[in-house]
C-alpha cells in the first residue's frame, strides 16, 4: 500500500506543487513556474538514480510544460487546471480493457467473481471519465478554490468512496456466491 501512495505521490507532484503554492501565495505564475520546475527536476533526479522512466512520464512532463507555458503566456489558470482530466481519461481508457481488474484481486474473488469485477472495472471507467469532466467544467471557471476543492475533496472522494462500496459489495456478493454453491453442493 505504501508503494501505491509514493506512486501517487510522484505522478501528482507538479500539481500538488501548483496547489500548494497557489494556495500560499495567490501567484499562478509563481505556482506554475516552481510547478514546471519540480516536474522537470523529477525526472531528472529519476534519471540520476537510474530508473527506467515509461511512456507516461515523459508524456506527464510535456503535458506540465506545455499546459504550464500556456499558462504562463495568458496568465490564464485554466490550463495548468485542465491537466488532471487528461490523466482521467487516459486512465479511464486503459480501464475500458475488459478484466483489466482481475489481476488486482485475491483469487477467491476473481474465482468467484469474474463477471463482476468486469462490471467493476466499467464503472470505475466511467468513474474516471465524470471526474475528467467534472474537473474540466471546474477548470473552465477559473475558480482556483472551487478547483482545490474539487481536485481534493470531491475527486479523491469520489475515489474513495467508490473503492469501499466495491469492497463491500463484493464481500456480501462473494459470501452469498460461496454459500449458494456450497448449498448447491450438498443437494
Amino acid at each position: 500500500m505504501k508503494d501505491v501512495f509514493a506512486k501517487l505521490g510522484q505522478d501528482f507532484l507538479s500539481t500538488i506543487v501548483f496547489l500548494l503554492l497557489y494556495l500560499a501565495f495567490g501567484d499562478v505564475l509563481i505556482a506554475t513556474s516552481v510547478a514546471i520546475a519540480a516536474a522537470i527536476a523529477q525526472v531528472i533526479y529519476a534519471r540520476l538514480k537510474g530508473a527506467t522512466l515509461d511512456v507516461m512520464t515523459y508524456a506527464s512532463l510535456a503535458l506540465v510544460i506545455v499546459l504550464g507555458g500556456a499558462t504562463m503566456l495568458t496568465h490564464d489558470p485554466r490550463f495548468v487546471l485542465a491537466k488532471p482530466s487528461i490523466g482521467h481519461f487516459a486512465i479511464g481508457f486503459i480501464m475500458l480493457r475488459r478484466g483489466w481488474m482481475l489481476r488486482y484481486m485475491q483469487a477467491i474473488v476473481a474465482q468467484n467473481a469474474p463477471d463482476l469485477i468486469v462490471i467493476a472495472g466499467y464503472v470505475w471507467a466511467a468513474l474516471m471519465f465524470a471526474i475528467g469532466l467534472g474537473n474540466l467544467a471546474v477548470a473552465a471557471t477559473g475558480d482556483m478554490k472551487l478547483w482545490a476543492f474539487y481536485i481534493t475533496v470531491v475527486a479523491i472522494g469520489a475515489k474513495v468512496l467508490a473503492f469501499v462500496v466495491q469492497f463491500v459489495m463484493l464481500r456480501v456478493l462473494i459470501k452469498r456466491r460461496i454459500r449458494a454453491s456450497g448449498v448447491a453442493a450438498a443437494q
